[in-house]
């Protein structure tokens, strides 16, 4: 498996970065991998390029990025990791989710860290924006610190509806995390009572199948009976997680461009972070003058 190299965190000027930042140099030190720090002035940006009249846009324009450097060069300072090689970066363009795509296109991170910035760590326009367009492995992170150890959850779905590729990088990444923080895993599967018992079997027998393969085993894998949408939330709210692991995608085809009901349905019931893992055949449409990667990044696939 590839090991996690390069850690891409993008944040704000809210106090949740700073924890965006904190799990970055977590499992940058515990991987030997390298972090960069991304802020992009959007709504500078915005505001520059509609002005009437050239004259000191450009001048503004450098001003924006020598005060997001500095608050970079800050949240490098509080996070106290002088054993963790951390650069940083800085943009002033709109719209932001844009931006922060075609930065992932160029330095193709192994992994990239946000921090939510939305009203009372709601996702915002530009979260939501990322679901469908970052083409790496995204954790989204409400800016609260993991328990000791963390608990982590991977949301799988074993009937056939999901890839066995995705089901498998999204294993991969919740054991590769595990490993990196020490914590525990536990695999979550809900199983539609309307399936024939034959496909319901099939699909527990494949979800065992896959876990098996891993080199260390889950602390705990739960077939749940009844809805995903229903089950998996009512389930993951009562355990309190500290981040959840999907695949960011729905299945319904047509729609490859949307994030899923699921998704949206536990973002909007539970409070952790979430780990978001596209199919290996998830191709961008933002940025179409960059190279695209021939497939998403996952945690340590």
């Amino acid at each position: 498996m590839k090991p996690v190299k390069s850690i891409l965190v993008v944040v704000d000027r809210s106090p949740s970065a700073a924890d965006a930042v904190r799990k970055a140099v977590l499992l940058a030190r515990a991987a030997g991998a390298g972090v960069e720090l991304f802020m992009c002035d959007a709504e500078r940006g915005y505001s520059l390029s509609q002005a009437y009249v050239s004259t000191g846009v450009e001048q503004a324009r450098e001003a924006c990025l020598i005060e997001s450097r500095r608050h970079l060069e800050m949240l490098k300072r509080m996070a106290n990791a002088d054993d963790v090689p951390i650069t940083i970066d800085v943009a002033c363009e709109s719209p932001l989710y844009e931006s922060i795509v075609k930065k992932v296109m160029r330095d193709r991170p192994d992994l990239v860290i946000k921090n939510v910035a939305g009203p009372v760590n709601r996702f915002d326009v530009t979260d939501w924006q990322l679901m469908r367009a970052c083409p790496a492995t995204l954790l989204l992170t409400r800016g609260r610190q993991w328990q000791s150890p963390p608990r982590f959850a991977a949301a799988v779905d074993a009937s056939g509806a999901e890839s066995a590729g995705l089901l498998s990088d999204i294993l991969d990444s919740g054991h590769n995390l595990m490993v990196l923080t020490k914590g525990q895993l536990s695999v979550l599967y809900a199983e539609s009572t309307e399936l024939p018992d034959q496909e319901r079997e099939a699909g527990t027998r494949s979800l065992h199948e896959h876990v098996h393969k891993l080199p260390v085993t889950p602390a705990a894998v739960h077939v749940l009976a009844g809805t995903p949408e229903v089950s998996l939330p009512a389930f993951a709210k009562h355990h309190s997680y500290d981040a959840m692991l999907l695949g960011a995608l729905t299945h319904r085809p047509g729609v490859t461009e949307q994030v899923g009901t699921l998704t949206s349905r536990l973002v909007e019931t539970l409070e952790c972070d979430f780990l978001l893992v596209k199919p290996r055949t998830y191709q961008s449409h933002v940025g179409e003058i960059y190279e695209r990667p021939n497939s998403s990044v996952r945690i340590g696939v």
